[in-house]
């Protein structure tokens, strides 16, 4: 089955106190899925109150099994959604990424 990019939006749910207790688990969690070639980008919304993290995979069921074991999540600090697309358009730089991620991957 051909990659579909994902966009995966977490919507905090606990004080930022509480994340930043959790923020080294969460960055180890995304570590992971970088090294895999799962997650192309990710970071914190403006203001904070979430973050968004654009992944490659075969369905959406698998990268919301990523997204359980997220700390986050897990620990109940964080909700999120998966929204699935095709991308029809990219600027050239992000095409030559994706090619290169996926020979990484493979």
């Amino acid at each position: 089955m051909p990659e579909s990019l994902f966009i995966i939006d977490l919507h905090y749910i606990a004080p930022l106190e509480k994340l930043d207790e959790a923020m080294k688990d969460h960055v180890a969690f995304l570590d992971g899925h970088y090294e895999a070639g799962h997650f192309i980008v990710s970071g914190r919304k403006v203001p904070r109150t979430g973050g968004i993290i654009l992944a490659r995979a075969g369905s959406k069921v698998e990268v919301e099994n990523w997204m359980h074991d997220d700390p986050f999540f897990s620990l109940g600090l964080s909700s999120f959604t998966v929204t699935e697309f095709l991308a029809s358009k990219a600027d050239p730089a992000f095409n030559k990424l994706l090619k290169d991620l996926s020979r990484r991957s493979s």
